[in-house]
């Protein structure tokens, strides 16, 4: 799948894959959803809490096409341009771009604030290792300078946060009439 036609084609991609564990203890699904539900309870427009609850679907296509594989967390898969990329086609650049720019987002911070790193997950940290770790001078200069760099600060403070493993999460579906809101006609 080169790119999404229709929001059913990411609601079945969630229903269908979003059970998988990946690289933190808990499903694809119960992250995404997290996220969604900490940028709603944050106040953020539909289409950055629709790029917070999709920020990880290139892991999701990764899995449909691949089935699960221990390899997949041992190399940059660049999860964050392939599900970018899939979506534009049918969501605006204000969803695409916070979720293209999320990785780069934890190379910033860990540039722009070094304690920052602290916080992060074991598998968040050995992802930072294999995405570039901290970002150099130069590519923190472009970063900063993106009109998108804010909004993917935020996106990345919600996935930090949405890792709960006692969470009650709220359902996918309460966030499919969003994406159907602001998809591209």
């Amino acid at each position: 799948m080169n790119q999404f036609a229709s929001v059913d084609e990411i609601v079945d991609l969630y229903a269908t894959w979003g059970h998988d564990y990946y690289s933190e203890n808990i499903s694809q699904l119960s992250h995404a959803v997290q996220c969604a539900w900490l940028a709603q309870a944050y106040g953020a427009s539909e289409e950055l809490v629709v790029a917070a609850l999709l920020h990880d679907i290139g892991h999701l296509m990764d899995l449909a096409e691949h089935g699960s594989r221990p390899e997949a967390f041992e190399t940059d898969l660049g999860h964050e341009a392939i599900g970018a990329q899939a979506l534009s086609k049918i969501l605006p650049t204000a969803v695409t771009a916070p979720i293209a720019l999320h990785v780069a987002a934890k190379r910033w911070r860990c540039t722009a604030d070094p304690a920052y790193f602290d916080t992060l997950s074991p598998a968040s940290v050995a992802s930072l290792a294999l995405q570039g770790g901290p970002m150099t001078d130069d590519e923190r200069a472009r970063f900063e300078a993106h009109p998108q760099s804010r909004a993917a600060t935020q996106l990345r403070e919600w996935d930090d946060t949405g890792k709960a493993t006692d969470a009650e999460d709220p359902p996918f579906d309460r966030f499919v009439p969003m994406m159907r809101h602001i998809a591209l006609r």
